[in-house]
């Protein structure tokens, strides 16, 4: 059965990778265009680079047309996830594809990505079966993240399973309805639901350029990724504080029994010093959790745009100033 013309939008977030830009696209329009009854297009969001991003990009369009290279440029850096929101709003196509500029996210995959959709699922995502290249030690952080935020949060997050996605227009929609300012794509799909098919690939090197992610942004990622769904710490701190209290009464209790069995002097001192201690990083500890939600509310009711359109050659749509 003949599958009729599909419109596939190609959003790529795009941070200083000027050396990528010409090269993704060269690399997508050799595996798609001899793709049956597809129309497809290359969204870029220049993420605020500062070298020659959007010239590449620009250069790009004058040679293949708006048809083939749209884009969006933001006023500064606003982040991946911005970038990602941003592309999901710019696009009204039937299918459309999340990945990154540098070729980690082999474009090889999308014609079978495309043919999970035309199956009827709503998503195929792309699972990495290896971390061949990567630094032992953020394999390892990356592994507990997963292990750790699967456990703690009703969300269920594939092993090895990357921004690297094609999805239907009504998935699309769904995650922009969620319209909270702190954003995680990975935790935002598996909360929507829809059906999901995963494929597998390896690892492969970056095409050009330096890795934008440092240890420290990674960390960053991972925790925002962490509290934007997780209610538990809150709870564990409950927990916590009945579990201290429990052993402080034991405590006393002991404390009271073998003062009264013993006619030797007791200062008390050392046992001092060492509750005060206890209880005061105990304190510390759980106001810091409470101030990181603190924090996610202060930024969730000034609502701020998430990103801050300075050119585009996308006609007839929203500046990006408006809030949705």
């Amino acid at each position: 059965m003949a599958v009729s013309e599909r419109k596939l939008d190609i959003i790529v977030p795009c941070y200083n990778e000027a050396e990528c830009v010409p090269v993704l696209f060269d690399h997508v329009r050799r595996v798609l265009d001899d793709v049956e009854n597809l129309h497809w297009s290359i969204l870029y969001i220049n993420d605020g680079s500062r070298d020659r991003t959007l010239q590449e990009i620009e250069t790009l369009e004058r040679t293949y047309g708006k048809e083939k290279i749209k884009y969006v440029s933001f006023s500064r850096n606003f982040g991946k996830e911005a970038a990602i929101y941003a592309g999901l709003s710019y696009t009204n196509a039937d299918y459309i594809a999340l990945m990154d500029a540098d070729l980690q996210h082999p474009p090889e995959l999308l014609p079978k990505m495309i043919s999970v959709l035309d199956e009827g699922y709503d998503c195929c995502g792309a699972r990495r079966v290896d971390r061949k290249g990567e630094p032992i030690v953020r394999s390892a952080l990356s592994r507990l993240f997963y292990d750790t935020i699967n456990r703690l949060t009703t969300m269920h997050l594939v092993q090895g399973g990357s921004d690297f996605r094609m999805i239907k227009r009504p998935v699309a929609e769904a995650m922009l309805a969620l319209g909270e300012r702190e954003r995680f794509t990975k935790g935002i799909l598996s909360w929507v639901g829809f059906s999901t098919k995963w494929i597998e690939y390896e690892n492969v090197p970056r095409a050009a350029g330096t890795t934008k992610w440092s240890m420290r942004g990674l960390m960053h990622y991972a925790v925002n990724g962490f509290f934007a769904f997780a209610t538990t710490p809150l709870r564990a701190a409950v927990w916590l504080g009945v579990l201290i209290d429990s052993v402080t009464l034991i405590g006393a209790i002991w404390f009271m029994i073998s003062i009264l069995r013993s006619d030797g002097p007791r200062t008390g001192f050392g046992t001092l010093v060492i509750l005060i201690a206890f209880f005061g990083g105990t304190i510390i500890m759980i106001l810091g959790v409470i101030g990181e939600y603190l924090a996610r509310i202060y930024l969730e009711v000034k609502k701020r745009p998430l990103y801050i359109v300075r050119t585009t050659n996308i006609e007839n749509e929203d500046s990006g100033l408006a809030i949705r």
